[in-house]
């Protein structure tokens, strides 16, 4: 024997002794459940399991398998035995009562266990989704239909109103896409089973009319005069022929169309005329009857035109009558009377602020610069930023009458009478000359002007 074999036969001894304790521990139990058990009625018992207080180790265990359940590929800890040797009842009881450290004597080898990868979903391309966000479910069945209907790609891009205004390249491109594509199909068929009926019902009643059934519709003559029961026997002969949402009232709406445009079959367009003679706008001007064009006369309208315009007319000769002694009265408050003249004034220009006289035969009025100097300067009166830098002439003639000539961009108002640029206008006594809202009352030396006529007239025989 060696020396480390009392060793191994003394642990051996202390594990049977053990064991043998914990047996007789339980047949105590039994013997003393059945003894008791004879006189106690047996209760119902369930198969679920009864909780119950863990001892020390128990507890240890159980946190051991949480912690590994919750870590996420924790490393597994196999104890590498060796042939001869194997750890003693007491060696184990230490290792469950140490817990968490897990410095065994016994040497470890560590596996890893295999690390599980979460793997991504591989996105839509951005083209799709941007695709999917611009063609709506109503505009996919929209193509759908037309497309059903007509079989040309070209028809329905001038004949089908979208949400949105898709050429015909994006229209060619969505249908090949909802046929090929998985993606597109897949999700477009979807987001169409979303709609509501009402909502699916309104799309196809605006479906296109097929040849077929415009071929029926061309056959109803021209000259009658089809009630909705002609168009509900159609519609019951040729069901196959007619889409599904066709109404009575929806091919009489499209035969006024057919109609309208000379297509139906007893219908002959009229050949334009060949050679020089189109008839244009002017020429079809000429044929129309003037006569027909007039309107009615309105006795009524006119009678009450008649009598409105009587009023305006009393009430002008009244303003005119009673425009004098308004005058008068203007000019004791104001003080516009005739003012004083001497021998060289022959004229004045009276404002609200200023009085401009003029001494000579030919004054300019305007508003002045610092470069262009001007006679009468409007600007003293008020505001003259309207009124051009050379705005009039005032002149007088050898027959003693005052002319005054507009060489500004706006007109001059001579007693409310528009003097447009480049035209004159005669000047009176008292004339109310405005010019770009500043108003002057021109007012004439009768006693000057009058002595001036007598020396042309002299002068004229001579």
């Amino acid at each position: 024997m060696q020396a480390g074999d009392p060793v191994v036969g003394v642990a051996g001894a202390q594990s049977r002794s053990e064991d043998e304790e914990s047996l007789g521990v339980k047949d105590g139990k039994r013997t003393a459940t059945q003894a008791f058990g004879s006189g106690v009625p047996k209760r119902r018992s369930s198969s679920r399991s009864i909780k119950r207080k863990k001892f020390d180790d128990e507890l240890v265990e159980s946190s051991l398998v949480k912690s590994s359940s919750r870590v996420k590929g924790p490393p597994v800890i196999e104890p590498i035995r060796f042939s001869g040797s194997e750890p003693s009842s007491s060696e184990k009881k230490k290792v469950t009562k140490s817990g968490t450290s897990l410095s065994l004597p016994l040497t470890m080898v560590v596996n890893p266990a295999p690390i599980t990868k979460r793997v991504k979903k591989s996105k839509q391309p951005l083209h799709i989704t941007k695709d999917l966000g611009r063609w709506k479910p109503t505009d996919d069945l929209l193509l759908i239909n037309a497309v059903l209907q007509t079989t040309d790609l070209t028809s329905v891009h001038l004949g089908v109103k979208f949400s949105c205004r898709f050429t015909l390249r994006e229209i060619k491109e969505r249908w090949y896409s909802l046929l090929y594509d998985p993606v597109i199909s897949k999700l477009a068929w979807q987001a169409m089973r979303q709609l509501h009926p009402e909502a699916i019902a309104a799309i196809q009643s605006k479906a296109l009319f097929s040849q077929a059934e415009e071929a029926l519709l061309a056959k109803v003559g021209s000259t009658s005069q089809p009630k909705l029961d002609v168009f509900q026997e159609l519609l019951s002969k040729q069901p196959a022929v007619f889409h599904q949402s066709r109404t009575p009232k929806s091919l009489l709406v499209h035969w006024q169309l057919l109609k309208q445009y000379y297509l139906l079959d007893d219908q002959s367009v009229q050949p334009l005329p060949k050679g020089d003679q189109v008839l244009n706008f002017s020429d079809a001007e000429q044929m129309v009857d003037d006569v027909k064009l007039k309107e009615s006369r309105d006795e009524v309208l006119e009678h009450e035109l008649m009598i409105s315009d009587r009023h305006q007319k009393r009430e002008i000769r009244q303003l005119e009558q009673e425009l004098p002694r308004w005058q008068v009265l203007v000019d004791s408050i104001t003080g516009m009377s005739m003012p004083d003249f001497d021998n060289q004034t022959l004229a004045a220009l009276r404002g609200r602020m200023v009085r401009y006289l003029m001494r000579s035969r030919e004054i300019t009025l305007g508003r002045a610069t610092k470069d262009k100097p001007i006679d009468v300067d409007l600007s003293l009166e008020g505001p003259a930023w309207k009124i051009s830098r050379k705005q009039g002439i005032i002149k007088l003639k050898n027959n003693g009458d005052f002319f005054i000539a507009n060489e500004g961009r706006r007109p001059i108002y001579i007693d409310g009478r528009p003097v447009l640029s480049g035209n004159k206008w005669k000047l009176n006594n008292n004339s109310v000359v405005e010019i770009a809202g500043l108003r002057f009352v021109f007012l004439i030396n009768l006693e000057l002007i009058s002595l001036i006529k007598a020396e042309a007239a002299k002068m004229a025989p001579q």
